[in-house]
């Protein structure tokens, strides 16, 4: 990725603009210092885990593909354009799970589309990982009426296609990003403040997971970009270990 690019990102993450008060203008540097420091895209976006694939694995994704497009399991799938599977490279590393689809998701078949999927682009660049290689989904598949919270029957009705999902990628960490996502899949009501900065592990597998805001919060609440910043970096180290 070249510097110009590199830096739109950053600056999509404020990391310039938001220093700690009371830091000096040299941890600012240091700052700086370290968010260059984090390995190009080029460098991590080569999925190590891709000779996971086998010929078995596609018709296990074909058929849950399916099984998704046409479920009925709640009133959801009444008011819905498309259903939103999820995209990226299903033998990724990283799996980052959303809350569930808004207007844009629901027309494209996509998750995180909008302003809110460039900043989750911009976020995962800022740490050197392009979108195409990690996997993304949401807890629902379908949009709820209205952009309201899912109610916890339809949660519970799209629990097993995201397992069946985790069970195919097998992913070395989990972000949960936003309150739905990170309280349905920890079975809590800790606010994200809370639950951010701490490592808790996710079902059988006790697959690592962080929880971060989400990027629709951050468009609203730029002054917490910082501290998704922080928990970027704690992702990164996490996968790559520095």
């Amino acid at each position: 990725m070249d510097a110009g690019r590199r830096q739109q990102y950053l600056d999509a993450m404020g990391i310039t603009r938001y220093v700690m008060r009371g830091s000096t203008a040299a941890n600012s540097v240091v700052a700086e210092s370290e968010s260059s420091a984090v390995p190009k895209e080029t460098q991590v976006s080569v999925n190590p885990k891709q000779t996971k694939k086998t010929g078995k694995q596609t018709p296990d994704w074909d058929v849950l593909k399916a099984e998704v497009a046409a479920c009925t399991a709640c009133g959801l799938h009444t008011s819905r354009t498309r259903t939103v599977f999820g995209v990226g490279d299903e033998s990724a590393d990283l799996m980052v799970v959303g809350e569930a689809p808004g207007a844009d998701e629901d027309r494209q078949g996509e998750p995180f589309v909008g302003r809110a999927g460039q900043l989750l682009t911009a976020m995962l660049h800022a740490i050197g990982l392009a979108r195409e290689a990690v996997y993304i989904a949401n807890v629902l598949k379908c949009r709820p009426p209205g952009n309201r919270n899912p109610g916890a029957e339809e949660v519970t009705a799209c629990q097993p296609f995201l397992r069946q999902q985790l069970s195919l990628i097998k992913p070395k960490v989990m972000l949960a990003v936003g309150g739905v996502a990170a309280h349905n899949l920890l079975n809590t009501d800790e606010p994200v403040g809370r639950l951010r900065n701490r490592v808790h592990l996710y079902g059988e597998g006790r697959i690592p997971m962080l929880v971060t805001y989400h990027p629709a919060y951050l468009l609203r609440r730029p002054e917490e970009k910082a501290k998704a910043w922080q928990d970027l970096q704690k992702l990164h180290g996490m996968l790559y270990g520095d």
